[in-house]
């Protein structure tokens, strides 16, 4: 039996992980932490019975404790309650499924304490990716990727010499947008960026899909995860997303993982790492592959990419003002408050205004989020 702690669990991921659990009578789930969806927590602690919630909105906390009172469920809430989520004595792998940069404090005070991370948090490693990767060699404790792309590279690498790496070719669906103009998407519409052509996420990821911020994300983030340069990472637009990513050696030999687009695999895979257990879904069935194609894909008109390799060349906090000027501004388009191109223009205005900090602690990687937020929310 594997015990396990999943922080985000009303989420995308978190409820496709719940799925597995569903599925495999040796996993349990001891903890859970969520943000504010109270209804659904209350329904994952009623099947699940996990030890520990943490719900972050303190003033939902109150709400689920009276609905849940007949339950011997202990409730926690805010980040203390959080970190205790992600630290819970009982759980051997912590599913960091938050998103944004509330994942940072969690995932390091779980690597502190001995839990195996399958992290789904992109902005942990962007942003503090030089304290975690040190952290968790320190720690003994292996950093587990959930993300499709970065699963697919990790699987390629299993068994092989990762110092015989010589690219990393990260794959891109290319989003709802491709091949459009910059022009093109001058009216696009919260409703438009949020029909992803393959994949099934959360809003503000597939808002990232449709930038190329998220691509962005998962250079910076493969960049950390398997210790290579910046200039060994390279996106590829795959726009049937049956490649999720490859691994070219020095040799010149290519591996590539591929599969339907289900975010199941890659969770499951990170789970039970390094067996593999069956996962009942839809199958690539290549008779029916009509074609596989390729294409380099477009800086200027999706100018997120170009942003983030900007910013992890100038690295230091600079991927924080990356990552935390998306943040507001994609929560702002959700909100209708901006457009859609307005998102990356707000990107490079922070970073513009930006003189990076090397080797920025976790504190001044905190402040240097809210300067970024307040220096938004004086503009726009």
């Amino acid at each position: 039996m594997k015990n396990i702690s999943i922080l985000g669990s009303t989420g995308s991921i978190g409820t496709q992980t719940l799925d597995i659990v569903r599925a495999n009578d040796d996993l349990n789930v001891v903890a859970i932490a969520a943000g504010s969806n109270i209804k659904k927590l209350e329904e994952q602690i009623r099947e699940f019975h996990p030890e520990l919630v943490c719900v972050f909105n303190e003033d939902a906390a109150l709400k689920l404790k009276d609905a849940v009172k007949d339950t011997s469920v202990k409730l926690v809430a805010g980040m203390d309650g959080l970190i205790e989520a992600a630290v819970y004595e009982k759980a051997e792998i912590v599913v960091t499924a938050f998103v944004g940069m509330i994942g940072i404090r969690p995932t390091l005070e779980a690597i502190k304490a001995g839990k195996d991370i399958a992290l789904a948090n992109k902005e942990t490693l962007v942003t503090a990716g030089h304290i975690v990767m040190s952290m968790a060699k320190e720690y003994g404790v292996k950093i587990l990727p959930v993300d499709s792309e970065h699963s697919a590279i990790f699987q390629c690498l299993n068994g092989e010499n990762s110092r015989e790496i010589d690219k990393i070719l990260l794959t891109a669906s290319g989003g709802p947008f491709r091949g459009r103009t910059r022009e093109q998407m001058k009216n696009v519409q919260v409703e438009d960026a949020l029909k992803h052509p393959n994949w099934s996420m959360g809003q503000k990821i597939t808002i990232d899909s449709a930038t190329m911020v998220n691509k962005g994300l998962e250079v910076i983030e493969a960049k950390w995860l398997f210790g290579v340069g910046l200039d060994d990472v390279q996106v590829v637009v795959q726009p049937q997303s049956l490649i999720h990513s490859m691994v070219q050696f020095k040799d010149g030999a290519i591996m590539a993982q591929l599969g339907t687009p289900d975010m199941r695999l890659p969770i499951q895979y990170a789970l039970y790492y390094p067996e593999r257990r069956f996962l009942a879904g839809e199958r690539v069935d290549f008779g029916k592959i009509a074609q596989i194609t390729f294409e380099d894909p477009d800086p200027e008109n999706f100018r997120g990419l170009a942003l983030a390799y900007q910013a992890a060349t100038v690295g230091g906090s600079m991927p924080t003002v990356f990552n935390a000027a998306n943040e507001k501004a994609v929560a702002k388009f959700l909100n209708r408050k901006i457009g859609f191109l307005d998102i990356t223009d707000i990107i490079e205005y922070c970073m513009s205004m930006h003189k990076a900090i090397p080797n920025p602690t976790v504190e001044q990687i905190l402040d240097i989020e809210q300067w970024t937020y307040e220096l938004i929310e004086s503009r726009w």
